[in-house]
Formats: C-alpha cells, structure tokens, sequence
C-alpha cells in the first residue's frame, strides 16, 4: 500500500479457548484419536478464516494521500501496514479491508516490488477489481468524481501516471513525469486532473482519451502550470476547488505558502501560513484548510484566500495523558510546549468533520460546524515508531492487590515510550471501577491510563521525514522488550542502550535504572512465585546474563558468560533457567544454594544446526517450546534437555521464525515469520489451525490474552493488532466438542458438559486440586449423587481426564 501502519481484537459472541484433555489410558488412544480426526474433517474450514482481526490500534498515513471519508456514511479510512481500517468516529468502531490480492468503493496503492492498484467493495469487504501498472510502488491515486476513473501516480523511480477505467480493468491513458509526485486531485467536472510534487504542478486533460481507439492505451496530455517565481518550490498538497471555485486549484508549499491557480494554470495569488512548514491541505466549497507544523491547521475562504480561523491543536508532546479524565485538560495553555506536526487532512462536507492525522501518528477528528467553536469527535494516540514488546497483565488469586485492570496490555517501542492499553472486552465493565473515557483518546479508556515517557524524552515521538518513498526508519533509541513480574507489582525495561529499568505498575514511576548491558536487552525473565524468589534475569546482545534479586534492591546475584552471540530468549521455571540465542546453542541450568547464595550451574548443553530466535514455557513449565532459523519449533524436556518433538512452524519454504509463544491453556502455539505472517498450531499435534496477516513489517512480538480469546501482535510497522480466536458459537479454530470438554478461562480448567445432553442442568462447582491426575473413578466420587447418570447417559470415555499444575472447575448437576 502506499503508506505502511498496532493490530487489537475480540468477537464478543467467541467463545473460551476450549482445551483438549490429555490421555491417560493407553488403551483408548487409538479411538480417541479416530474420533477426533473423523470430527475435524466434519467441522474443517478455510485456516484463513478462523481468526478475526478485530482492531487495529496503528496508524502509517504519512500523507493526505493516504487518508479519505466517505461523506454519505462518515467514515474515515487509512492505511495501517497491510489493512485498511474503515473507522466510524462516532461510534468508535473499526471495521477492515485486508491488503491480500457507488455502493461505497475504496481504492488504495500498494508498495513494494510490482505493486498493484486494488479497488475494494466497501460494504462487502471485497476486492472487486485490480491492475499492476506501476513498478516501484504507488504515491497517491483517487477516484474521479463520478467514480469512472483512477488515476495513480508511482514513485519517483517509475515515474508514471495512469488513467484506467477500473470496472473494465483497463488502462486508458498514460504518460511519465521527471518530478517526484506527492499529491494528485481531480476536478469536479471529471475533465481534468492535477498533479503536484518537487517543483511539479501539472494538469492532466481526459479529452484526447475520449477518442481512443477500444482496448488502446493513449498518451496524457499534460500541461505544466506557471509557477513564476515559485518555480523551485515543493508543493506538497493539492486539491481542485469546489462549487463556485471549480475553476480554481490550491496548493501548499513545503516553506508554509498557500497558492491559487486559476482556470488558465497561472498560479495567481498566494498567502504566507506564517508557519515554519506546512504539508497538506483540503478543500470544501466553504473552507480551506492547511495542515501546517506544530499541530496547526488555518482556515481560510476557497474565494479570496482571506484568513478566517485557526484550529485548536491537538495534545501537546510529553502530555500526562492519565490527566485525560479531567474536563478543559485538553486545551490547557502551555507556552512552551511542543506540539506534533500535522500531517494529512481530509474534510466531510456533510458532517463537517475533519479528520487529521500528526507525525506523532494521532488521529484527530474535529468538529467544524462551527468554526469559531470547533469540538473533538474522536482522537486516538498511537505509537511512532517500532513497536517492540508487548506484555498482559497476568490475572492474580487477590484481585485487591492488582495494579491494573484485568484485560490489561503494555507495549513500548522506538519512540521511547511504554504505553498502557485495556481491550474492550474488558471496558463493558468499567462502571464497576469507576472507568471514565479519556479525553485523548477513545483506545485508552480506562482510569489508570498511562503513557511512560523514558527519561522525559520526546524527541522520538515525531515521525521522521521518509527520506525515500517506502523506506522505513527507526534508529536506536526507545524501549527494547518489557516483562511483568508474576505478583503484578513490579515492571522491568530494558532499553536499546543497555539500561535495565524497574517500574511501579500502580502510579507507572520509575523506581531505579541499572546500567545493565554494553549494548541493546533483547529479553528479561522473572522467576515464578512457586520458588519463593523474586529474580529478575536479563540478557543481551553483549552475550551476557545478568540475575538480579528484586527483593534486596535488585542486587547482582550472578553473570553467566556461556553464550558466545547474542541471547535471545531466557525463561525461569521452578529450579531451572533456560536460555538460547544466536549461537545456535541451548543452556540449561539448575538452581543451587551455595554458601556464597544461590548459583545457576550448567546441567544440560544442547547445540542445533540452525540460529535460535524466541522460546517459551508451556502451561506446565516442564517443556520449552523453541523457534528456529529452519523453520522448526522443536520442543525439550527442561529437565533432562532432551528433544520431545518436533515440527514446522510455518506453511511456507522461505524465511525464518522469529517468535513462537504458547497460550496459557497450553493448546495453541502461535509463531511468527520473517515472511509477516502469523500461523496458530494445535501444540499437542503440530497441525497448523489458522493463519494470519496484516503487518507490513516483521512481527516483533505477540501474546495471548490471559482468556485465550485475544491473540496481540506488535509489528515494526508500529501497529497493533488484536484478533480473536473464536466465532460465535463454534468451536475455537475449528476444534471438535468431546462430550465432557475442558477450556481455560482464569487460569483454571473448566470441565463442561456439551450441548449432547441438553436435559440437563449444569452450574459450576470449584475444586482446588493441584498436581493431581482425574480419572473416571475420581470424577465419581466429587460428583455425589450423579454417578449413575454420568454412567448411563454420558458414556464417559477416561481418556478425556488428565490435568496437572492447574486448578479445577468440574460441573454439577441438579
């Protein structure tokens, strides 16, 4: 797409993660496995289509070319990465178009290697018609006003214009250009059309294309405008003018001048923004509004260019956005504050809406009915740059003692801040917490909001300029990867620099900074409660393992100095640590208690073929899940480090898995590729349930949600993305239904009864039973008063009981 963009979701009707109970009878094996597979084929579907994006929280417009309204329905649509979101602003719901190949039509321009045009049935969320006539990327395209034509302009190296007749797929006229081309507008009367770029205003005239010959391409006849002394100028936004000034085109300068070109393309008034830059603009019958630096926009009238109003700006850089509950905090006066640059406008006319997109990559819409009093419709902050790490807030036993709400999310990236999120599964129970919308942004909407702004630094947080079209730009500053300590109380940073920071979660301060690594910390770890410790390990690309105690002000415990690259990955279980990393090599090391304190000594060292990029635990801590450069996950025993399974972990022969995590049920294990795509996989078998795609970028890190129903991805396309697990009332991914099934929710398993036996009535009854296995005669006798119906209609098969280290559930019957 033109423009690269966090992806978010939840379906509400999804269902629970429903996980398979392990086997404990040899004997029933081979049936069980029968039934299963004959079940699967019965209920298998596209493993495209299992998994729903449901929000996107990200943002890569990077010019008013990459974002348009549709004036009937007041929809505002962008780009972010590989989809396009289609947001109502009033409502506050997205809806997606996915990159992979009027009713409402949307068009939009890929990069990359021989990009395509696509065009897209908004209301049907399908792509109705598409043509490959560029060669390096898409700059800007746009619909004539009847909806006839499109006209796309390719980057600076292509330097080709194209008119193609979209509903027959052909192109009908054509011709080159020798400037970079930044914006494109047809006129209202469909006759013409006007490109303006570095030191390029032209206009475009369709007659000659009238007398085309059927099938034909013919040449664009194109006239330079007359640009007098502003010949060397860079005209950055365009737009024709509308109603009475249809004759009229205006145009922005880089240096801050708004122009007017009348119907003989001579440039013939301007008037200076007194701005520092300016960079888009859009044009309304009644308005003419110009983006300029420092979240500018003035309003001045199409007719005579006189000034009429300047817009509020938006929240100024480094803004405590946790005051955003509180009324009049968003316009609150500071003289010496920095404001985010604007960057693309586009303006409704029948809702009067503008909507506005700052480097900072925030989205604005205003309310511009009444110029002299102009009101916020919506507003939402995303990151600016590589989003890096994302962590969930893990669900405690005492939920006084959390910090945050439950549907809790952190991320933090390049820009240099760590940021705070709550899904809106979630949110429908905010009154219960006295929850209140912030007033900066509709995606941040809970009370304990808050944005860390490391070592108060905001330098990062505007968006550089693209130094080439499609080139993406993220230096070494901001946070690197983050990890929540297992009591809920504490977080760990560690940024690009090597510093290791220790945050309180309950007011987000910073609470010490170590100088930790001579180079970035790529992965943290903290030991689990079970061990009655409380370390925190970190490790870097400086080869080293450092292992802090938390509880004695994170004093230094130990160095391991085993690796000889970078380490990727550190887990702690209950008297083990495993890490990996660019040395193709495997550490295992046990806890000891030396008369020195507690030490970790080598116990197992297993060398691969292939680079190890990410490991995590599954449910029971006992087996570590690796991700290989071959494509492989490959599963060890923590124990004794030998290699349980293996299997491929994408579908496709080309690129590297970079990330693999397990949900918390331990069912599904989601990998990531070099080539963008996500894959889900049935953990126990190795069956790939589902695949998925939207990042422009390389995944650099995913989690599911605590309830197995949301799957989060973070993306150096600085987007997020939410997606379920589930639809409706199937089941999840696609899985069978035995008659007794157990699923995850609140870290316990819960034993449920199918809709096979619909006479009976079920509520459930909690058991805490640890370290156990259930089989039937067990079950039994927790059940009193039941075994006879449980035996005689239920046919209970004991292969479906076997649970370890987790808490139960098991249902009663009236």
């Amino acid at each position: 797409m033109a423009d690269g963009a966090l992806v978010f979701g939840a379906n509400p009707n999804s269902s629970c993660l429903t996980s398979r109970a392990k086997k404990v009878n040899n004997s029933s094996i081979s049936t069980a496995a029968n039934t299963r597979r004959k079940t699967r084929q019965s209920h298998r579907r596209d493993i495209h289509s299992r998994v729903v994006l449901e929000k996107v929280l990200g943002i890569t417009a990077s010019s008013s070319s990459a974002l348009t309204c549709e004036p009937s329905t007041g929809l505002v649509a962008y780009p972010a990465g590989c989809v396009i979101v289609i947001l109502s602003p009033k409502k506050n719901k997205q809806t997606h178009i996915f990159n992979t190949s009027s009713v409402s039509f949307s068009v939009a321009g890929q990069s990359g290697h021989m990009p395509c045009v696509r065009v897209w049935d908004v209301a049907e969320r399908t792509q109705v018609a598409e043509v490959q006539c560029h060669k390096y990327g898409v700059a800007c395209v746009s619909f004539s006003p009847n909806g006839s034509y499109i006209v796309s302009v390719g980057y600076q190296h292509d330097r080709t214009v194209n008119v193609w007749e979209w509903k027959k797929g052909t192109v009908i006229a054509s011709n080159k250009v020798s400037s970079r081309v930044l914006a494109v507008s047809f006129s209202e009367d469909n006759s013409y059309f006007v490109t303006a770029g570095n030191r390029h205003v032209k206009f475009w005239y369709l007659d000659a294309s009238k007398e085309r010959r059927v099938n034909s391409t013919v040449p664009l006849i194109g006239r330079s405008g007359l640009l007098g002394e502003h010949q060397n100028s860079q005209f950055c936004g365009l737009a024709c003018g509308r109603g009475s000034m249809a004759s009229s085109t205006y145009c922005i300068t880089h240096t801050g001048l708004l122009c007017q070109f009348n119907s003989n393309r001579q440039l013939d008034s301007w008037v200076d923004l007194k701005t520092t830059s300016a960079q888009c603009l859009s044009v309304s019958e009644t308005f003419v509004f110009c983006g300029c630096a420092d979240g500018t926009v003035r309003v001045f009238s199409p007719q005579d260019l006189r000034y009429i109003s300047t817009l509020h700006r938006p929240h100024c850089l480094g803004v405590d956005v946790s005051q955003g509950t509180q009324p009049g905090h968003l316009f609150g006066a500071n003289p010496e504050a920095q404001y985010p640059d604007t960057l693309a406008l586009t303006f409704d006319p029948v809702t009067r809406h503008l909507s506005c997109v700052y480097n900072d990559h925030s989205v604005y819409v205003w309310d511009v009915q009444d110029i002299r009093n102009v009101g916020k419709v919506y507003s939402a902050l995303y990151h600016s740059g590589c989003v890096w790490s994302v962590e969930t807030y893990p669900e405690l036993e005492d939920s006084s003692v959390a910090c945050l709400s439950p549907g809790s999310f952190l991320t933090c990236s390049s820009d240099n801040t760590i940021r705070l999120w709550k899904s809106e599964s979630t949110q429908s129970h905010g009154s219960e917490q006295g929850l209140r919308h912030n007033l900066y942004s509709q995606v941040l909407t809970t009370a304990r909001l808050h944005k860390v702004y490391v070592d108060g630094d905001t330098q990062y947080l505007k968006a550089e300029a693209e130094k080439a079209e499609g080139a993406s730009q993220d230096g070494k500053s901001g946070i690197r990867v983050l990890e929540i300590s297992p009591d809920g109380q504490l977080l760990a940073a560690g940024d690009r620099s090597g510093n290791l920071r220790i945050f309180g979660l309950h007011f987000m301060d910073e609470l010490q900074k170590i100088e930790a690594h001579d180079s970035e910390v790529l992965c943290l770890a903290f030991s689990p409660t079970e061990t009655g410790l409380h370390l925190l390990a970190s490790a870097s690309r400086d080869r080293l393992i450092h292992i802090f105690d938390m509880e004695k002000k994170c004093n230094l415990v130990q160095t391991v100095y085993d690796h000889s690259a970078s380490i990727t990955a550190i887990k702690f279980t209950e008297l083990c640590m495993v890490s990996c990393g660019a040395d193709k090599s495997i550490y295992f090391r046990s806890a000891e208690k030396t008369s020195e304190g507690l030490s970790f000594s080598r116990s197992h060292h297993i060398v691969e073929k292939s680079t190890l990029y990410d490991m995590d635990l599954d449910a029971t801590r006992t087996h570590t899940a690796i991700a290989c450069q071959d494509r492989n996950i490959r599963v060890y025993n923590v124990q004794s480090g030998k290699m349980k399974k293996c299997f491929k972990g994408s579908l496709n022969d080309d690129g590297t898995l970079l990330k693999v995590q397990l949900d918390p049920s331990g069912m599904f294990l989601a990998t990531s590729c070099s080539d963008k795509n996500i894959c889900i996989f049935d953990y126990e078998s190795g069956e790939c349930v589902a695949t998925l795609f939207g990042h422009s970028e390389i995944v650099t890190g995913m989690k599911f949600s605590q309830d197995c129903r949301h799957l989060i991805t973070v993306s150096g396309d600085r987007k997020q993305s939410f997606l379920t697990l589930a639809k409706e009332n199937q089941s999840p991914l696609g899985l069978y239904r035995n008659p007794l099934t157990f699923f995850f929710t609140n870290h316990r398993f819960v034993l449920l009864i199918s809709d096979l036996c619909l006479d009976l009535c079920l509520e459930l009854l909690l058991f805490h039973v640890r370290q156990c296995r259930m089989r039937k005669a067990d079950l039994i006798r927790n059940l009193p008063g039941t075994a006879s119906v449980y035996n005689s209609e239920r046919k209970l098969d004991s292969s479906d009981y076997y649970v370890l280290n987790m808490n139960i559930f098991l249902t009663k019957m009236h």
